[in-house]
């Protein structure tokens, strides 16, 4: 009787680490505000420094869309959810960019990774470039091959759009937990996929062409 209850002791005190473990983790603010502690980046135009692309003012991360490329975290994420606060900078032309999760595999302009889109009006499609998997519904996924920059890709469209008028913050909120991902803008469920790629990888703002602000990249992992 006192083995067994010794065992059934050593057990309860595994469950509580464990439960503690989970309890504890904590959001990561993968932009501090201030500067750009934590972030590499690779440009189609190896001549240009991250400064001249991305900078940092009140608190607010500024791209300026060129050249072609990513900002990426230095470290790597498996499972998480992601928030995402944009805009486009005010009085400029909205344009295009994206999240980029799971990043791996040899750089590239576009690299090998999960992207939720940021282009305007189409916040809330879902890709996979470079081979990389993702699925969707049947009625709203498309497969291309062999394209010069994206190489095989997944494209998972999105069910409706919740964006805010150009120069509005916007909130991405994104959850990919193993296979299965899900996307809501200003709160509302957007787009879902699954059977997506479980790799580590950084996570990436894109420059692609337009002036795009964040002020909140928050990550909180699952694994």
């Amino acid at each position: 009787m006192k083995r067994e209850w010794t065992v059934r002791a050593l057990w309860a005190g595994v469950s509580a680490l464990l439960l503690v473990g989970v309890a504890q983790a904590a959001p990561i603010q993968l932009f501090n505000g201030h500067d750009l502690e934590g972030w590499e980046v690779f440009l189609a135009e190896p001549g240009v420094t991250r400064d001249q692309v991305w900078s940092v003012r009140n608190g607010v991360l500024l791209g300026r869309g060129e050249p072609l490329g990513f900002l990426h975290t230095t470290r790597k994420f498996t499972s998480f959810e992601l928030v995402v606060e944009w805009r486009w900078e005010p009085g400029s032309e909205p344009g295009n960019s994206g999240v980029l999760m799971r990043i791996n595999g040899t750089p590239t302009p576009i690299p090998r990774a999960i992207e939720a889109q940021l282009k305007s009006g189409d916040a809330g499609d879902l890709y996979g470039f470079h081979t990389m998997k993702i699925d969707g519904p049947a009625d709203r996924t498309s497969r291309t091959k062999g394209h010069a920059a994206l190489g095989d890709f997944v494209a998972v469209r999105k069910i409706e759009g919740n964006e805010k008028s150009p120069g509005e913050w916007n909130v991405y909120q994104i959850r990919l937990d193993g296979p299965n991902l899900r996307v809501k803008v200003n709160g509302k469920l957007v787009n879902e996929a699954h059977d997506c790629d479980v790799v580590a990888g950084t996570i990436g703002l894109q420059s692609e062409g337009g002036r795009i602000e964040f002020r909140r990249v928050e990550l909180t992992p699952l694994d």
